[in-house]
């Protein structure tokens, strides 16, 4: 049974599935085809049902709910730490609401991590939508005064002569005493509860493969680190796939729900969803 299965090319979706990648583990009886698109494009195929199984940001998944089911394992979770807010000055809350802000994705969480923040809504904003490895190019070229940063950009902005205004993970963990919930593995309802049990068994094996071979996992991700060298690229790994990746738990179940909620009661979000987790 061939199974669609969506990341983005970046060391921490690669690490997490090496061992199915490099067939470290058997995933019998089914072939997994991996599809490997930026997280933007994922959430857009998603509204589309393409994918069988793909990483999704928290944002996306409010208007996923209906057909896919959220993953118990595969979570991207900042603890103290997340998308950040850089540029070549800082800026304070009021400053930033008057500023040109690139972000990577509407549907992406830093998206609504970053209203949540101003506490306002995306249309009361000037926000431009960015690939987010062209950021930092669009705020040396003054097409943006700042932009919303994720992945491994969180670790190279200095590199690039830029300081942060906010990490959202740290405001969020201030206000919330939450892990920030980036991303998770959305599952296609439609393959059924007994295909959508066995696979989820399959990935969090794979998870643990990697964290039990960090090493080897580690060298595997290295090629989609994007100029990272091994010590930051495990850095980075480490950030995004722990324990939180094995499984949600109590924390990162409460942390999805009230993300949501939040973005529903601020009006972001056009409806109110019980996040359900498989």
């Amino acid at each position: 049974m061939k199974i669609t299965l969506g990341h983005s090319p970046d060391p921490d979706d690669a690490f997490m599935f090496y061992a199915l990648a490099e067939n470290k583990i058997n995933s019998n009886p089914y072939e997994f085809e991996h599809i490997l698109q930026d997280i933007q494009t994922l959430n857009e195929r998603a509204q589309r049902v393409e994918l069988d199984i793909t990483a999704v940001s928290i944002h996306a998944y409010a208007s996923l709910a209906q057909d896919y089911a959220l993953l118990a394992s595969g979570a991207s979770m900042g603890d103290g730490y997340g998308p950040m807010i850089v540029g070549y000055e800082k800026f304070n809350k009021n400053e930033l609401l008057t500023k040109r802000i690139a972000i990577p994705g509407k549907m992406t969480s830093a998206h609504l991590a970053l209203q949540l923040f101003l506490d306002q809504r995306d249309e009361t904003l000037d926000t431009i939508v960015v690939p987010f490895d062209e950021i930092f190019t669009f705020i040396k070229e003054g097409q943006a005064d700042v932009g919303v940063i994720i992945h491994e950009g969180q670790l190279t902005y200095g590199d690039e002569g830029l300081v942060p205004s906010v990490d959202l993970g740290v405001w969020w963990k201030e206000e919330n005493q939450l892990p920030l919930p980036l991303g998770g593995n959305a599952i296609r309802r439609s393959i059924g509860m007994d295909h959508i049990t066995e696979i989820s068994r399959i990935l969090k094996e794979s998870i643990q493969y990697g964290l039990d071979h960090r090493d080897a996992g580690v060298e595997h991700a290295l090629p989609l680190g994007r100029g990272l060298d091994k010590s930051k690229a495990d850095q980075f790994i480490g950030m995004y796939v722990n324990d939180y990746t094995i499984d949600y738990g109590e924390a990162g179940r409460q942390a999805v729900q009230l993300f949501l909620d939040l973005g529903y009661s601020r009006g972001i979000l056009p409806e109110k969803i019980e996040v359900e987790f498989v």
